[in-house]
């Protein structure tokens, strides 16, 4: 018999019971939908209504996400923020970069011309990203777990030219996926605080990156019509992106993400015209992350011509849904910036 017509059917006990209130009622049986069976009760002999299959669909769900929940709970992470050398299984990428290190499991390669002050340095601005806390475990378990899991990594060169002349980027890599993979260099890392340290802005950037817009892709996804795309859409005055003739490796050829002019009621203009739509809304979480962290503030003539909300109140103010976004608790952001100090 098919399930619908079981859900419609009534089977007969030729049984008969006496109500406490004195009614008779058959001895039958309502089987619903999830399988439960129901009886008549109550002065009319009536059924009771089944269970909703929406509301049972949920239970389960909860059920599900609480079981999930207890598991990433019960994980054990490991931070042990030492250099050693690459392990045999990574040996392909061991000639490049013979330096390793691991933050809860994400990757460090970094070539023997990186002075370990540095690479150490970088490993401690990734640990205090994802445990802001430094409890010692990950403040979002499912972004670093996410992050794991694609087997995502910083890449540390001295400089650009030990990067270029390494051919590292041409190489065909059986165990690591390249696009996998950030670059940061030695000579725009600094931990003095003399200039600018880079290591704030590639290591944010693999984590928003590979880790944010992949557990959250309509929030944190690097697509036109996610919600942080629509938010930078705003504070960039308009939608731009690249068509499809357009080369990310030149940047050339066809129409490009960057506007020939930013309207006058953007605040957000970066002109770099090998960022495509989906780099664009990267340093647009790296601007308004660490405004609102306060590693802009003292820059704000600086860097003016890309971004104008150097400040936290800058961002509350004029760009009121991103900070909300980026402050939820929900996504467990960094609330105190970095400083290579876990």
């Amino acid at each position: 018999m098919e399930r619908g017509n079981i859900f419609l059917s009534l089977f007969l006990v030729s049984i008969l019971f006496i109500s406490g209130c004195g009614n008779f009622c058959t001895k039958e049986g309502k089987v619903c939908e999830d399988g439960t069976i129901l009886e008549r009760t109550g002065s009319n002999c009536e059924f009771p209504e089944c269970p909703i299959l929406e509301e049972i669909e949920e239970e389960i769900e909860e059920e599900i996400e609480e079981e999930i929940e207890e598991e990433i709970e019960e994980v054990i992470y490991n931070l042990d923020l030492t250099i050693k050398n690459t392990p045999e299984k990574y040996q392909e990428i061991e000639e490049y970069l013979p330096k390793y290190g691991e933050v809860f499991g994400i990757h460090f390669f970094a070539s023997n011309k990186v002075s370990d002050e540095k690479l150490l340095y970088a490993m401690n601005i990734m640990a205090e990203y994802l445990d802001n806390d430094k409890d010692g475990s990950p403040d979002n378990p499912l972004v670093v777990d996410r992050m794991v899991s694609d087997k995502v990594g910083m890449v540390m060169f001295e400089d650009e030219e030990e990067d270029e002349d390494s051919d590292l980027w041409e190489s065909d890599l059986e165990f690591i996926d390249l696009g996998n993979l950030q670059g940061l260099y030695e000579d725009e890392t600094n931990p003095s605080g003399s200039r600018f340290d880079a290591s704030l802005e590639e290591i944010l950037h693999l984590i928003t990156q590979r880790g944010y817009a992949e557990v959250y892709p309509e929030i944190f996804g690097e697509f036109s019509g996610s919600t942080v795309a629509n938010l930078m859409d705003e504070a960039r005055g308009g939608h731009f992106e690249e068509d499809s003739n357009w080369d990310e490796d030149t940047g050339y050829g066809g129409e490009d993400a960057v506007p020939n002019n930013y309207p006058s009621s953007a605040w957000y203009h970066y002109d770099d015209e090998t960022c495509n739509y989906s780099c664009m809304i990267t340093e647009y979480m790296y601007w308004a992350l660490t405004s609102i962290l306060g590693a802009q503030e003292n820059r704000c003539g600086e860097i003016n011509h890309e971004w104008e909300l150097c400040t936290k109140e800058k961002v509350q103010e004029k760009d009121p849904e991103i900070y909300s976004i980026l402050t939820n608790p929900e996504y467990k952001f960094a609330t105190i910036l970095p400083i290579g100090d876990y």
